[in-house]
């Protein structure tokens, strides 16, 4: 699962010309879900997320969370954040989630952050969205979080 931050002094997200979605001071979380993660994966991004120090504290420092700050998120689903890019000129996208495992997984980390004292605004899954932001610095960070691995088998024989 991928979150790309961007710190905003404002954001808004529209489909069909309605606004979905907005916030002043804040994150705008794009999320890319992928094959394999799950609910797990989803609350530990969102526990990074709602605790990373991007906002400045009184010395100008980057020490300050979302939470710190008194800041909100906009929360907006992108499957593209997980497309395999590293070839040619077209990108491939089966590394990302289908979006009936997607969604909920989406809304996972929306509720996840809500639960940590995060304020969450969403964009619309699915849909064709546009995105409004002014971004902060600019400041923006991809922060990574792969699904946990299966635990070993403790009955396997050793070699």
């Amino acid at each position: 699962m991928r979150a790309l931050l961007q710190r905003v002094s404002r954001a808004a997200v529209r489909v069909d010309n309605e606004e979905v979605g907005a916030i002043g001071l804040g994150l705008l979380v794009l999320v890319g879900v992928a094959r394999g993660d799950v609910a797990a994966t989803a609350d530990r991004l969102a526990e990074r997320v709602a605790g990373y120090r991007i906002f400045e504290d009184d010395a100008g420092r980057m020490n300050r969370s979302v939470l710190e700050a008194g800041g909100m998120a906009l929360v907006v689903s992108q499957f593209t954040l997980c497309a395999e890019t590293s070839r040619g000129r077209r990108p491939g996208f089966e590394p990302a989630a289908a979006p009936d495992v997607a969604e909920p997984l989406y809304e996972r980390l929306c509720a996840a952050l809500e639960s940590r004292g995060v304020a969450v605004r969403r964009g619309r899954f699915g849909a064709s969205m546009e995105i409004e932001l002014v971004n902060r610095g600019p400041v923006t960070f991809l922060l990574e979080e792969s699904p946990p691995r299966p635990a070993a088998d403790a009955c396997a024989p050793t070699s």
